[in-house]
């Protein structure tokens, strides 16, 4: 609990930080509006990107008439902050730990970006579809992706250290 209370806060104070223009509306949410644009760029899509002020968000367009706002809940760190304190609560040795962490982060991260670029995608072709993608079937993807990480963890653990 600590580490999330710790990483939590932290965050907060990161989101809280002065980001210039061209980091709108912060750093990492940013950069996964720019990386999420280049892998519809890479599926073929025309893909753009605005700052919404209003929203505090990047809006993700796709051919040039849809287009969807990239928020800071979008960025996947606050679902690898839960994984990670996760893993430092029941945490074995330190480079197996630090290992897992940055290797499940990564992967986290990129299966993220995977998920907004077909969301979008989705969203796109099958627009009546939206609540059910957006809340339930997209969400779903990456907390069970943290739940097989959680899972490969603990069975990694040592037989004496789960008890």
């Amino acid at each position: 609990m600590g580490t999330y209370l710790l990483l939590s806060v932290g965050y907060s104070f990161y989101l809280t930080a002065s980001w210039s223009e061209k980091y709108f509306p912060d750093f990492v949410t940013n950069l996964v509006a720019l990386q999420s644009a280049a892998l519809l760029e890479s599926f073929g899509f025309t893909s753009g990107l605005t700052p919404d002020l209003l929203e505090k968000s990047m809006l993700l367009i796709i051919d040039n008439s849809y287009s969807v706002s990239i928020v800071e809940g979008c960025n996947s760190i606050s679902v690898i902050i839960l994984f990670m304190a996760f893993v430092i609560a029941f945490a074995e040795n330190f480079k197996k730990t630090v290992l897992f962490l940055l290797a499940g982060s990564v992967l986290i991260y990129i299966v993220n970006l995977l998920r907004i670029a077909v969301l979008v995608v989705a969203l796109y072709k099958y627009p009546q579809y939206e609540n059910v993608l957006h809340s339930v079937v997209f969400p779903g993807i990456i907390y069970s992706l943290v739940f097989i990480l959680w899972m490969i963890w603990v069975r990694m653990l040592k037989p004496n250290s789960a008890k």
